[in-house]
């Protein structure tokens, strides 16, 4: 039986436990808990296979097509992983973060790129891997657990007893430990907040800033505040690949300075617009974007910026056109990771000098240049089921936006 079809096998087992009364978190928690049995039990026995791993990302993967449960918030396309993975092309001995980790996603696609084939590392550089390459924080316990669980498959962490994943909030205090690099999907939504009770029982959100004399600009979006807080944990010359929402990329205000810091501060070298229905939270739109941390010797590091478009004229789904990373290798060609300073523009890639970008209004990053062919040609629309969720990605992304403005009005004296 293959991999896929044992995770679907097993899987069926959580509809009966559905209905019951068990939700998905639950059963995926309790299932785990049987797989460390059958690992122990693997370990035991020539010839030592560790195949209970497959079977648990595809099964962390159906808990995240619950949507109606946040499951998929902490879930990034394992195709965007591997290709920001190897984009970065972490090096041995070298230390890896993710402010966010959820599951742990990004930590394995790094681990599978230390430990592909090919890769020889000796016996300092494999202890080195299992022990101190990744740092993390979670700030939902049970995602936190089941991170931890994830990591324990692949053999990371087992020597101190568990991975440095903290069950905290990464953005109260500067980071412990500067790293070599940064690979993340930080949590949509743009405000942080907290919800208050008085006397009377009644509720009030109020928006959360956080103090820190390492930020550029206090603010209660979140996606700039752990934007601002990766910048800090990055060693000078570490390098970063953090998914962020279009918002970021053209928000005036502390969005602004935050942008316009960026650019001098660190490298921003490119930027991989991503295309529609990809993530579990509907009507994101969002972007990779990778730069390297410089000295602070007042230079402005930001040359310019690499631009690449996968999002005009591309249509995904999350069941019937899922993202490939076969999708993304032509923007792994483009990035020429070899060396990313020679580099060939083409209909999807264009450079951007740092001059142009501040010539645009509030130095946005939110660059579009291809024409929209399905406004040309009716005969080019998508199918009717993507056009459907299109219309819903837009009409979900206009609605969180108004929530966002709603949260921030003064409460009625009424």
């Amino acid at each position: 039986m293959n991999t896929s079809s044992l995770v679907q096998k097993v899987w069926n087992f959580c509809h009966t436990l559905r209905d019951d009364g068990v939700g998905y978190g639950d059963y995926l928690e309790q299932l785990t808990y049987l797989l460390f049995l059958k690992l122990a039990h693997e370990y035991a026995q020539e010839p030592y296979n560790r195949d209970t791993h497959n079977l648990y990302e595809g099964l962390l993967q159906k808990n995240a097509e619950d949507t109606k449960s946040g499951a998929g918030q902490y879930f990034t396309p394992r195709a965007l992983i591997e290709a920001m993975v190897a984009c970065v092309r972490p090096e041995p001995m070298k230390t890896i973060a993710d402010p966010a980790c959820g599951t742990g996603g990004f930590f394995l696609g790094a681990y599978s790129w230390l430990t592909r084939p090919g890769a020889k590392l000796d016996k300092r550089q494999k202890e080195f891997l299992r022990d101190k390459t990744f740092y993390g924080n979670e700030i939902v316990p049970n995602t936190r657990r089941m991170c931890l669980m994830n990591l324990f498959l692949h053999s990371i962490g087992e020597l101190d007893g568990e991975p440095l994943v903290e069950r905290s909030d990464a953005l109260i205090t500067e980071p412990k430990h500067k790293v070599d690099y940064v690979l993340a999907n930080p949590p949509f939504g743009k405000k942080s907040s907290m919800t208050i009770t008085n006397e009377e029982g009644e509720e009030d959100k109020e928006a959360l800033t956080y103090e820190r004399q390492d930020f550029w600009e206090t603010t209660s979006n979140k996606q700039l505040n752990f934007l601002q807080h990766i910048v800090s944990m990055l060693k000078v010359d570490g390098k970063a690949a953090v998914v962020l929402p279009d918002n970021v990329l053209f928000e005036g205000g502390a969005g602004e300075k935050i942008r316009r810091k960026l650019l001098e501060n660190c490298d921003v070298h490119t930027v991989l617009r991503l295309p529609t229905g990809i993530f579990y939270a509907q009507g994101v739109k969002a972007n990779v974007v990778f730069f390297d941390a410089k000295p602070k010797n007042g230079q402005i590091h930001t040359k310019g910026v690499w631009c690449y478009d996968l999002r005009t004229n591309k249509h995904f789904t999350l069941k019937t056109r899922t993202l490939k990373f076969d999708d993304l290798r032509d923007f792994i060609t483009c990035y020429n990771p070899d060396n990313r300073h020679e580099r060939i523009a083409t209909e999807r890639f264009k450079f951007f000098n740092y001059e142009e970008l501040m010539a645009r209004d509030k130095a946005s990053l939110d660059i579009f240049w291809l024409k929209d062919a399905s406004l040309d040609n009716l005969d080019d629309l998508p199918p009717p089921d993507v056009l459907q969720q299109e219309i819903i990605d837009h009409l979900e992304a206009a609605l969180a936006s108004f929530r966002d403005v709603a949260a921030s009005l003064p409460r009625s004296l009424a």
